[in-house]
């Protein structure tokens, strides 16, 4: 098999992961209706927290992490470990292959092929899969996300939060702390880049959020203002 073929169905098979609508599934199948016909219409996590409960909403985010790090681990790992492609940065092919898994799950997920290309957000999707390639800097994205919403009780503030920790976290551990991080000229553009996605796919929620009438989660909340 050519690398041009190989890197073609790695990218086909990630999208195609990518794309599988957890949240209609579980909708459909357990409570007979679309989500997306539910709530703020998005097939996320954060609405099926919203209307299918917490327990249902805790099994599409795990499924929907699980879809990244499937892309990353298994889809580029099977297929792609043994290849050597034109490569003129510090990161070893490898590594590269897997950003391109993970991105195309993510864009799987966003535009699903099929729920006619009308998805999610691609924030847990791309959550599992900065687990395989950036597994410290996606653990502090996590802490300040679970800080944010602790305090806020609004997951998607939580989830911009976090997408712009990624790297903001890089370049604070490779800059100030000296950290050595093999291939950050390459990963540190495609994590602004990824957070500049995210933006623009909570667009209407930032919109929500600054005009104060964005959806919250009181049972999250967990430090509330008194009075």
């Amino acid at each position: 098999m050519s690398t041009t073929l190989a890197l073609i169905i790695i990218a086909a098979l990630s999208y195609l992961v990518g794309s599988i609508p957890i949240a209609v599934i579980v909708s459909k199948k357990l409570y007979g209706f679309d989500i997306r016909d539910k709530g703020s219409g998005n097939m996320g996590s954060t609405n099926a927290f919203r209307v299918m409960g917490w327990k249902v909403g805790v099994l599409v985010q795990l499924l929907d992490i699980a879809k990244g790090v499937f892309a990353v681990v298994v889809v580029a790992g099977v297929l792609g470990s043994e290849l050597t492609i034109p490569n003129m940065t510090s990161f070893e092919d490898f590594t590269l292959i897997k950003l391109m898994a993970g991105i195309f799950a993510v864009l799987g997920h966003i535009f699903s092929a099929f729920v006619n290309f009308r998805g999610g957000k691609g924030i847990n999707t791309a959550a599992g899969m900065l687990i395989g390639i950036a597994p410290i800097d996606a653990g502090v994205a996590v802490l300040f996300f679970l800080i944010a919403v602790a305090f806020s009780g609004y997951i998607s503030l939580g989830s911009i939060l976090a997408a712009f920790t990624l790297p903001s976290s890089m370049i604070f551990r490779y800059n100030i702390l000296h950290d050595s991080i093999p291939g950050y000229g390459t990963i540190v553009y495609f994590l602004l880049g990824l957070f500049l996605l995210i933006v623009y796919t909570h667009r209407t929620n930032i919109k929500r959020l600054l005009e104060g009438t964005e959806n919250r989660f009181p049972k999250l909340q967990i430090f509330k203002r008194s009075g």
